[in-house]
């Protein structure tokens, strides 16, 4: 399926002789797994849950069984008692009835016990039907598959994903066709803010950083992994010794790259020593809400990270308002080179860089979709139209994250993140 798995779905042969092949990362950014590897974590699943049951139901028997020895002297001496009773009625006078009676007494709460053990026989009855199942199910996938514990399949399929994934870096960059349904992470914050993970670390490090609010803000919350964001647990914070103006800020190394407010200034502030490691001026960047997108908040320098590295999108007076385009030295903070796209800012809802390409979106409101993108290799642009869901109608933060390979999106208080299909060609010459 197109939503699951990898596409190659062109081939063909290049002059030179080369195999040139077309192909689509997956829209989850991970391969599924096998049919057959699904049924069978499902039937593990099903072993476990029977064990699981079988377990209990040898405790309470063993309880039970407890239960039912302890009261063994009272039946043998109930019995013995009736055999004298039955042999001669004359025996069985007042006392004696009511000793009878007192024993049948204590004997009352082994009823729910035989009761118990009667539903419990039909649960065992139960259980050996579905273990029958199983076994045939078991087998069946074993002669299909070969004799493969699932223990040993499932590394298989791990490796096998490991190589895929290491494949698909190895693609490098390919053209945005597709942005899948968004995936809601939390909700939580202002209407605007920013979230991101390190768009460069290995990707054992799961941390995520937490920025509420778009101007005057210094507080930003480090949370240790994604799943200690959603829960809001396991953070440290870290004071900015400046003031961030709007939401464009990126991640990238280690370091936070933000927009110092009230000025045209980029700053990097280092997490690890909690310090500014640079700060610099982007020469006749607009600030304080001159040249925003269109929700306003002081996006005026909009930072991204991309494979290419690091990026300020923002615009000049020089530029009559169009965006503009900047690498940027991520140890620097210089201005390598830069773009203009002849793309109002004003009139963009948000932006955000994928293999040297920026993309803006026409609105950041409902019904938005992604309108423009220009191409910094070849100096060119052009419209394109990639719709999105927009599901929250006011987005004040859109980037991109290559190392993950989804874009991070601040959706009217909502933390958001989108799936991105890219189109790539592959030229086989041996490996890739």
């Amino acid at each position: 399926s197109p939503d699951e798995g990898w596409q190659v779905y062109t081939s063909a042969q290049a002059p030179d002789g080369k195999c040139l092949c077309t192909a689509v990362i997956p829209v989850q950014g991970t391969c599924s797994r096998d049919l057959r590897s699904h049924q069978l974590r499902q039937l593990m699943e099903k072993v476990q849950n029977i064990s699981q049951s079988m377990e209990v139901l040898d405790l309470r028997t063993y309880r039970d069984l407890q239960y039912v020895r302890n009261t063994e002297s009272l039946m043998k001496g109930l019995d013995s008692r009736l055999k004298v009773a039955a042999e001669s009625q004359k025996s069985l006078n007042a006392k004696s009835f009511q000793e009878l009676k007192d024993k049948m007494t204590e004997l009352l709460p082994l009823m729910p016990v035989l009761d118990q053990y009667k539903s419990d026989t039909r649960l065992i009855v139960h259980l050996k039907e579905e273990v029958r199942n199983l076994s045939g199910s078991l087998l069946a996938i074993q002669e299909e598959m070969g004799a493969y514990d699932y223990e040993e399949l499932q590394q298989r399929v791990l490796m096998l994903e490991a190589r895929l994934h290491a494949c698909m870096q190895k693609l490098g960059c390919g053209k945005l066709t597709g942005v899948s349904n968004p995936i809601t992470i939390r909700a939580s914050g202002s209407r605007f803010g920013s979230w991101m993970t390190d768009t460069m670390t290995p990707s054992t490090d799961s941390r995520v950083w937490y920025m509420d609010g778009y101007y005057k803000g210094r507080r930003v919350l480090e949370f240790r992994t994604l799943n200690d964001f959603v829960t809001g647990q396991n953070f440290v914070q870290h004071l900015l010794p400046h003031p961030w103006a709007g939401t464009g800020h990126v991640v990238f190394n280690g370091s936070l790259y933000y927009n110092k407010y009230q000025s045209n200034v980029a700053v990097k502030y280092h997490f690890r020593s909690r310090s500014v490691l640079v700060q610099r001026s982007l020469a006749g960047a607009g600030y304080n809400n001159t040249f925003p997108y269109s929700w306003g908040g002081f996006s005026d320098i909009d930072f991204m990270v991309d494979e290419s590295g690091l990026w300020a999108v923002y615009t000049t007076n020089q530029n009559a308002g169009n965006i503009v385009v900047s690498r940027v030295d991520p140890q620097t903070l210089e201005v390598l080179r830069s773009w203009d796209t002849g793309y109002p800012k004003r009139s963009a809802g948000e932006s955000f860089m994928i293999c040297g390409t920026l993309y803006v979106t026409n609105s950041h409101l409902a019904g938005a979709k992604i309108y423009f993108a220009y191409y910094t290799n070849t100096s060119s642009y052009e419209y394109t139209d990639i719709p999105f869901h927009n599901q929250y109608s006011h987005i004040s933060m859109l980037d991109y994250n290559p190392r993950e390979r989804v874009l991070y999106t601040w959706n009217n208080g909502h933390q958001v993140i989108y799936n991105v299909t890219l189109f790539h060609v592959i030229k086989t010459s041996g490996e890739l």
